[in-house]
């Protein structure tokens, strides 16, 4: 019997850039495993969709599929979009498996390229500032998921205190507070002399260019501060590790995502009503709509979708 094919999903962006790296980063996987048919779908604007990459690898011969959320931590895309067009799919298509892996969660080979990433903005900058005059700043995309956004916490936490910083703070581009905006403007009355904006991200995407314009508003305004921007973490080779990890922990049964703290399957503070969702997606009316490429102009946002509050893992 031949291996399973594997299918890396992801969310998808308007953002040409960002489907170029994630489109990369499939090829680092395809070239680890080159007797394994690897292949990446979106959840939405971009395509080919989940949905058409599964129809490609049922027609290539693929009985048995091991699919990855390319993501960092588990909100609602990891935990109910994806896996809907999954088992929407398994359901219609008799005989064919879809075997989901977990999101890439809290993990040291992913703290250790944060680190490479915040060490070289450093080393770029110069060493005349030390760490402990050093207030690090870590942006997480921002989720109505309390359990994702207390990961961007912890990793900010892992980050100053293994790395020695003098202090830190974590805040997000969008849906949980606070904003960069807003945390950048509380941080740089603290008094250090340097700032370091740091996005913990994936990929490249409006998102992140917002992040980095506003790290740049702060440093006009505020010349006595030195402001840095860390790149995120892309295709660093430990990333690329852990996502190969992940696709080894499918067949072992060992992709059991964190329950424990899940809206959906817990009475969490402040989100009682959530529990035992459907776990239905949302996304359809984006789904392969492509990005400003196609449309030729820029929206300036991942997400305008009305107020629907997307999570954004």
């Amino acid at each position: 019997m031949s291996d399973p094919a594997i299918l890396l999903c992801g969310h998808g962006s308007r953002d040409v850039e960002a489907i170029s790296e994630f489109e990369a980063l499939a090829g680092h996987i395809s070239r680890h495993l080159p007797e394994r048919r690897v292949m990446h779908g979106f959840l939405e604007f971009a395509r080919p969709t989940i949905g058409e990459r599964l129809d490609d690898l049922r027609a290539a011969g693929a009985r048995d599929v091991l699919a990855v959320p390319g993501m960092l931590f588990a909100a609602g895309h990891a935990k109910n979009d994806i896996p809907s067009v999954l088992n929407d799919y398994a359901a219609r298509h008799d005989g064919f498996s879809i075997r989901y892996g977990r999101e890439l969660a809290i993990d040291l080979k992913l703290l250790s390229a944060a680190r490479e990433r915040i060490a070289t903005a450093e080393a770029e900058a110069g060493d005349t500032i030390s760490r402990a005059d050093t207030m690090l700043v870590v942006v997480g995309r921002g989720t109505n998921d309390p359990d994702a956004n207390s990961n961007v916490s912890k990793v900010a936490r892992m980050l100053w205190e293994g790395m020695g910083f003098g202090w830190t703070e974590t805040c997000y581009s969008g849906v949980a507070q606070p904003l960069v905006a807003d945390a950048l403007q509380r941080v740089v009355r603290l008094g250090f002399k340097r700032i370091i904006v740091f996005p913990y991200f994936l990929f490249t995407g409006v998102l992140v260019k917002r992040i980095y314009s506003a790290a740049d508003a702060l440093a006009a305004e505020h010349a006595e501060v030195e402001v840095i921007k860390a790149s995120y973490l892309n295709d660093h080779p430990l990333v690329i590790d852990s996502f190969l990890e992940r696709l080894e922990e499918i067949p072992r049964g060992d992709n059991l995502m964190n329950c424990q703290l899940c809206k959906y399957r817990e009475q969490i503070i402040g989100y009682e009503k959530d529990r035992g969702a459907a776990q239905v997606g949302h996304h359809h009316h984006v789904e392969g709509i492509g990005t400003d490429a196609d449309h030729g102009h820029d929206h300036g946002h991942d997400h305008a979708h009305g107020d629907h509050r997307h999570d954004h893992e």
